[in-house]
């Protein structure tokens, strides 16, 4: 992966995985319910869901595009349509993105943590449309698949990783200013500034 890639790379996923979504929203609730050792379990079994997703995607894309190269344009216009409307979305407060600490899950056991956040992750249509809309820029057809998908991972899976510890710490302190609509307003809004930022860079670039 050249070095300019990478540098869009970094940015563009760490927007995406600080964004207030399922797997973010439940680290936060977690963090407020059942404490941020226990919580560690979940993001464990979210990683793994969001690798195991990743290579799916790298996999099926890297293939259409050598043989069907006008679906990468197809993939790029319709994500960046897809993100644009999640961040309108979000700037209304409203769909399954934003921010809602209602019914805070009640999970116990490790494995049970562990599951939950496995299947969030896979589960969960966000994450199927953002690697698929942004993660064809990132291949290049010219260099070795398996050093791709290391880069990839490893960016990806550290950024998230990152991005699920800092709302799991942040729940407990908080859980009083998000009740406020309004700040829960604004945290949306912000969010959604940046999806629609990718959104442009995505059909633009």
């Amino acid at each position: 992966m050249s070095a300019a890639l990478l540098l869009a790379l970094i940015p563009t996923f760490f927007f995406v995985s600080v964004t207030p979504g399922m797997c973010m929203t439940l680290a936060l609730t977690l963090g407020m319910t059942v404490g941020i050792r226990r919580t560690m379990w979940m993001m464990l079994g979210e990683l793994i869901g969001v690798g195991l997703l990743a290579v799916l995607v790298v996999l099926g894309v890297a293939a259409l595009i050598v043989q069907y190269p006008a679906l990468f344009v197809v993939l790029k216009i319709a994500g960046g349509g897809y993100l644009f409307y999640l961040g309108i979305q979000l700037w209304r407060s409203r769909g399954k993105m934003a921010i809602d600490l209602n019914g805070a899950p009640k999970t116990t056991g490790r494995r049970q943590l562990a599951s939950q956040g496995f299947i969030t992750a896979v589960a969960n249509p966000k994450g199927w449309a953002f690697f698929i809309a942004l993660l064809p820029p990132f291949i290049e057809p010219s260099r070795p698949l398996v050093n791709q998908m290391v880069i990839l991972l490893s960016v990806i899976l550290t950024l998230e990783a990152l991005s699920l510890l800092v709302y799991a710490l942040g729940g407990k302190s908080l859980s009083k200013v998000l009740q406020k609509s309004g700040n829960v307003r604004l945290m949306n809004r912000i969010a959604g500034t940046l999806m629609i930022a990718v959104a442009g860079w995505l059909v633009l670039g």
